[in-house]
């Protein structure tokens, strides 16, 4: 069944990734990273839906709403700045998933259908942007000495 669900979010992160690059191909980079920014808010921000439709209590939700300010923290600097902060967040928001929502007591409310399937998903998401932006700053870098 896990195997099932890391291949579940490999398939959407594809999805996912051929949206991206749609997107900077027509509308730009400012674009793109604004899409890849408010789907890590997404990401982050859904674990307080599971812990309200739980009916958990206020230190939980404080608790999500911590994860979830983090996590666009970093996507927020990487709007504006290095885009590594991006790389950053989705890179590091399955240590959130998985630590806290599937061996840790965030258990009892987060689907472990979600929880499992963004490990795959973020991971994805995260050398997706890695490699299609970091090769793109080396090939500028090289552009500038050359000329």
């Amino acid at each position: 069944m896990i195997v099932g669900l890391l291949i579940n979010g490999v398939a959407y992160a594809a999805i996912f990734i051929i949206v991206a690059l749609v997107i900077y191909r027509f509308a730009g980079e400012f674009a793109s990273r604004s899409y890849l920014v408010l789907f890590l808010f997404i990401a982050a921000g859904l674990y307080i839906v599971f812990a309200l439709r739980a009916g958990e209590g206020i230190l939980c939700i404080v608790g999500e709403v911590v994860g979830v300010a983090i996590f666009g923290g970093m996507a927020l600097l990487g709007l504006g700045g290095s885009l590594w902060w991006i790389v950053a967040g989705w890179a590091l928001h399955p240590l959130w998933d998985v630590g806290l929502h599937y061996v840790a007591p965030g258990r009892s409310f987060a689907p472990e259908s979600y929880t499992i399937a963004c490990l795959s998903f973020d991971l994805l998401v995260a050398a997706y942007i890695a490699i299609s932006y970091g090769v793109g700053e080396l090939l500028k870098s090289r552009r500038r000495r050359v000329a």
